[in-house]
């Protein structure tokens, strides 16, 4: 009889953990939705997409591939992304999805496959990443997702050296859930977070120095000020030596003729 209960509290405390992962269906692409063809090699020429713009991207096996999209307070977003390889490998490889939001700063997936590896005989991976609900406001130190734009990098972590520029094609698609309702939130941020893009300016000719002002030379500088510890340690010093003087005077022996 205690089995079966502990088999049942288990089997409850087990569909427990897995309803909020099975609650957000998997992203479809938005009907009519142009398809984007390109992906960026970096942070500062990432290809914007939006929730539910389907990716079909051609790349080469070593790539870093990037993709910028906004995000709003109250939404849930997951990345999937899945690849094919058209031709046969050498070796196993390991393949990882990230991504960062407006500060470059790596967030965490609460769920999905996000650094799986795909066998040398396995004709295509996929990934995936479930990010935390985006707040409308938290402390700078705590890395909690805010509002603003993130960052999503495809790469291969780990393969074998022959297999480096095969090629692949990719597929992805960003897909967001807007849960709405209070969030508990006692603040609001004043700016989505977007990193500083704004380049400075290039000068054409040398700047002038500006014109320095001379020192005036005060005699007086080098003094003490008056009170100072400085010069009552010399006042004690010369009475001391006063003292001296007139107490070995008065002590010493006269001499005889």
């Amino acid at each position: 009889m205690r089995t079966l209960i502990r088999a049942a509290a288990a089997t409850t405390a087990a569909g427990l953990a897995l309803a909020p992962a099975a609650a957000l269906a998997a992203p479809s692409p938005s009907p009519g939705a142009t398809t984007v063809t390109k992906a960026g090699t970096s942070f500062l020429t990432a290809t914007t997409v939006t929730a539910g713009q389907p990716v079909q991207v051609g790349a080469s096996t070593g790539d870093h591939l990037y993709w910028s999209f906004r995000a709003d307070a109250g939404q849930v977003h997951e990345v999937t992304a899945t690849l094919t390889f058209p031709k046969s490998r050498s070796g196993a490889s390991t393949w990882t999805v990230d991504v960062f939001d407006g500060l470059r700063r790596r967030q965490a997936c609460t769920a999905g496959a996000q650094t799986p590896t795909a066998d040398a005989s396995a004709t295509s991976v996929a990934l995936g990443c479930t990010l935390r609900r985006v707040r409308p406001w938290a402390e700078p130190w705590s890395g909690d997702p805010l509002p603003g734009t993130y960052y999503i990098r495809l790469s291969v972590t780990d393969l074998p050296e022959p297999d480096l520029g095969l090629p692949i094609d990719v597929e992805m698609l960003v897909g967001a859930t807007d849960e709405g309702g209070a969030s508990g939130d006692d603040g609001e941020l004043a700016a989505p977070l977007v990193p500083n893009t704004r380049a400075g300016t290039v000068l054409t000719a040398e700047p002038t120095p500006e014109p320095v002002a001379e020192e005036e030379i005060d005699l007086t500088g080098w003094l003490p000020e008056a009170g100072s510890r400085w010069v009552w340690t010399t006042v004690g010093g010369v009475l001391a030596a006063v003292a001296g003087v007139v107490g070995f005077g008065l002590t010493r022996r006269p001499r005889r003729p």
